[in-house]
């Protein structure tokens, strides 16, 4: 298959790391407007540079894009990928407000092409196996749900020029940019204890948050870099989230998860707790697979500290759904998902109400 991207910027090289790892897959092209980055980019991953996107589509005629641009222009690339009936997956978030998401997917829809979303840590093995826990109603009526990432971004991060930490492109700060991942696992494993749920309806009922701008410039900073919330679950479940780009030196990422018949908590790649009423046969081996001291798939301190092999197990599984001729299980509805919660938090935080989650 054919793949192509579209947008050179920082993770555009992990995309193609990614992509460079699956069987049948060719990376045949890149496209941004900088000459200098985009020749640069297709000599070290041997593919074509093109400045303009749908020259790139006419011209390459890939089978699927991956969208690699900044988050508040995912829609613009998204349609002209359905223009030419190419397959997308694209990057978190889907994009930065729930009106562009529902364009997206209904021009997806007419077009009749497949849209993939991007949430690395669903395919990261020790996530998967608390959502399969979740799945099985190992935790009984869950009680509660939590993500917490206590990360560190410095100043030249959202330094002049960049596109982070503006409300045009970025939508939102700590909480949409770096800590969708934490909200999207806790969703997709909460989500699996309530079966019933159709294919648009979120987990989270509604949310309370507050948000603050504390160790960057406030008054040039024009989103979050520090947010506290908490969920309210469809099941009545309680839910929290910290997400943070204010915590120096920045820590790893935790998930827990738990109720009257067991309790799960992940730090980063650990399973720290791996405890139920009825031990199941393999739960030894789980504790023994996971227990140990944790590697890291994510920048607590620096963005492109990213292990890149669950954006592999991502776009594997997109493209397996593709050559199937089915939707995958991470489809654009799914990538739907995180952002009504992140969008209902920031509603919350700007109106000091709580907030149902659309």
């Amino acid at each position: 298959m054919r793949a192509a991207i579209i947008g050179i910027g920082a993770i555009a090289r992990i995309h193609a790391k990614a992509l460079a790892d699956i069987p049948g897959v060719e990376v045949v092209a890149a496209t941004c407007r900088t000459e200098e980055k985009g020749r640069a980019f297709a000599a070290e991953f041997g593919c074509a540079w093109h400045a303009d996107t749908a020259r790139m589509l006419r011209r390459e005629k890939p089978d699927f894009v991956t969208v690699a641009t900044p988050s508040g222009a995912h829609l613009e690339a998204v349609v002209a990928a359905a223009r030419r009936s190419v397959h997308v997956i694209c990057e978190k978030p889907l994009e930065i407000t729930l009106k562009r998401i529902d364009r997206m997917l209904a021009v997806v829809e007419k077009a009749g092409i497949t849209l993939g979303a991007i949430f690395p840590q669903r395919f990261n093995p020790v996530v998967a196996t608390v959502h399969e826990a979740a799945a099985a109603g190992r935790f009984g009526n869950l009680a509660v749900a939590a993500s917490y990432v206590p990360w560190w971004r410095d100043d030249a991060y959202y330094g002049p020029g960049r596109w982070q930490g503006t409300k045009a492109l970025d939508g939102g700060g700590a909480l949409m940019n770096q800590s969708i991942h934490g909200v999207d696992a806790l969703q997709w494993i909460a989500g699996a204890t309530m079966p019933g749920l159709g294919p648009l309806e979120n987990p989270v009922e509604s949310v309370t948050a507050l948000t603050a701008v504390r160790a960057h410039d406030a008054e040039r900073l024009e989103v979050e870099d520090t947010c506290v919330a908490i969920l309210r679950l469809k099941n009545g479940g309680l839910g929290q989230l910290l997400a943070t780009t204010s915590l120096y030196p920045g820590q790893l990422r935790r998930f827990l998860f738990g109720g009257r018949d067991g309790t799960a908590e992940i730090l980063e790649e650990q399973l720290t707790t791996w405890r139920f009423r009825a031990e199941a046969g393999d739960d030894a081996a789980v504790r023994e697979r996971f227990g140990g001291a944790s590697g890291t798939s994510g920048g607590a301190a620096d963005p492109m500290a990213i292990n890149y092999s669950c954006h592999t197990r991502n776009f594997a599984a997109f493209v397996d759904a593709v050559r199937a001729g089915r939707r995958p299980a991470l489809d654009g509805r799914e990538g739907r998902k995180a952002v009504a919660i992140i969008e209902a938090c920031y509603t919350s935080a700007r109106t000091g109400r709580p907030a149902r989650v659309a």
